[in-house]
């Protein structure tokens, strides 16, 4: 089998800190939206229906998780009342998510420690090279999805679509 090409080489030693990145991250969310009760599981979902009420689907494409997985979180959401059910005049069947008062309050609390947060690592690594960074991650990530699509391949359930848009982006 031939050896992998020197880009090859440099994306699979990127695999790592990216694993990395994302741990830290979510940690990192675990930490600002504990003493809220809240997770960043619970973060993403809430922060999704921020501006608009949406049906379970749509907010699993949005936040890059499954269907399942976001209908799991909603359901305690909204079992947690920081969320509950509107008909969808749209879709019968499909339930729009809305916040409630509960949920926006632990949102808008949560901001100012997401924004400390984010402006002082942001500091630290500069606007400059963040966007670039943004920029080739999600490059990268159209690339990997070209690559699957072509060799027909299907993201499994447990992976979901993780997608650029995926992480808490609630209050940012």
């Amino acid at each position: 089998m031939p050896g992998r090409t020197p880009e090859g080489d440099a994306l699979t030693a990127l695999v790592l800190p990216v694993f990395a990145l994302n741990g830290e991250l979510l940690e990192a969310a675990a930490v600002i939206t504990a003493p809220h009760e809240l997770t960043p599981a619970r973060w993403q979902v809430l922060g999704a229906v921020l501006e608009e009420p949406l049906p379970v689907a749509e907010i699993a494409r949005r936040v890059g998780l499954t269907r399942q997985s976001v209908q799991r979180v909603a359901n305690d959401v909204v079992a947690q009342d920081w969320a509950h059910w509107q008909p969808n005049p749209g879709r019968r069947g499909q339930n729009l998510l809305i916040l409630t008062g509960k949920g926006r309050r632990a949102i808008t609390a949560l901001t100012a420690e997401q924004h400390a947060w984010a402006d002082t690592v942001g500091q630290e690594i500069g606007e400059k090279n963040l966007k670039t960074l943004g920029t080739l991650v999600s490059r990268l990530t159209d690339a990997s999805r070209r690559y699957r699509q072509a060799a027909g391949e299907e993201p499994s359930p447990e992976a979901g679509d993780h997608s650029s848009r995926a992480g808490p982006r609630a209050g940012t």
